[in-house]
């Protein structure tokens, strides 16, 4: 496979927030409180910016930030006693982004979100979506007693039933320990790839790039999931699922660096503020999407070996 292209032009983002657990059926709720957290500790970054730049110390480069880089969209509708409405708000959001011109990014909130991230984006385009999905988890449960059809435990497996998701462009990254063995079967059938967390710790993060940048070349726009439990709970003890052996904050901001230019979407869920400690969870969110906008936002800004 080719890499794909860079984008050609300079683009905008759109911040949006999804402040809604109500489908975080395992694990610890809290996750409605995140955006409003992330949006707080975004301030500390952006007051750094001068004169329509940022510098990048990681690769000593200066970045364009103008003032509308990024601006906020505030948050999509939310109905707390009602899933189906809340994730058909969220998908309008990231629709109407797209439709604006702009590329969304979506703060959850539980990760039900993935599916509306995907489906928004699905029917804004006619062509292929992939999605590269960071999780701890596979997220291929397809319905359960306790959990239904909508659940963190089922984004996945619902966003592979949109007709225009490729499953065989997208790849899971960061997984580890157990899971249903119904969801192998799933995943086997499907030709989906996983990546565990032990692949990117042995490999490193710029060779795993590299291969997710060829596997996703195939589809004509890409959606970025990011589960905040792919990082260790040692560095992101804010998350609604403990799973050790997990990616440093380090590997998830550099995967996340070399991966934005090629990305025409982002949903960022599971982080807890009500597990977290210090802030530490959504100082690390707030600086995932400061990259996903800074390295994704024009040509000149990929991170140095970035394929083009």
């Amino acid at each position: 496979m080719t890499a794909r292209a860079l984008p050609r032009t300079s683009r905008r983002f759109t911040l949006l927030g999804a402040p809604f657990d109500g489908a975080a059926t395992l694990g610890w709720p809290g996750s409605r409180y995140a955006p409003d957290r992330i949006r707080a500790a975004m301030r500390w970054i952006l007051q750094r910016r001068e004169g329509g730049q940022i510098y990048c110390l990681d690769h000593a480069a200066l970045h364009p930030f103008p003032d509308d880089l990024l601006t906020d969209g505030g948050d999509v509708h939310t109905v707390a006693h009602d899933l189906e409405a809340t994730l058909a708000g969220a998908a309008a959001g990231v629709r109407d982004t797209l439709a604006a011109g702009h590329t969304p990014v979506l703060l959850g909130g539980d990760d039900s979100l993935l599916y509306p991230a995907a489906r928004g984006l699905a029917e804004s385009t006619a062509g292929t979506v992939a999605v590269v999905h960071l999780d701890a988890h596979l997220d291929l449960l397809d319905r359960s007693e306790q959990q239904g059809a909508h659940s963190h435990s089922s984004g996945m497996r619902r966003a592979s039933e949109l007709p225009n998701v490729d499953l065989a462009a997208s790849v899971q990254l960061a997984s580890r320990h157990f899971n249903f063995p119904s969801s192998l079967s799933f995943r086997e059938q499907a030709g989906l790839r996983n990546i565990p967390a032990a692949e990117i710790h042995r490999r490193g993060t710029e060779a795993i790039a590299e291969d997710v940048i060829a596997q996703i070349a195939a589809a004509d726009r890409v959606l970025l999931a990011f589960d905040i439990d792919c990082v260790d709970p040692a560095h992101a003890p804010g998350a609604g699922a403990h799973e050790p052996g997990g990616l440093t904050s380090f590997q998830a901001l550099d995967l996340v660096q070399r991966l934005a230019p090629y990305v025409d979407a982002l949903v960022l869920t599971e982080v807890n503020p009500l597990t977290d400690l210090h802030d530490r969870t959504a100082n690390l969110a707030a600086y995932l999407v400061a990259h996903f906008v800074v390295h994704g936002g024009s040509p000149d800004a990929a991170p140095e070996g970035a394929l083009s």
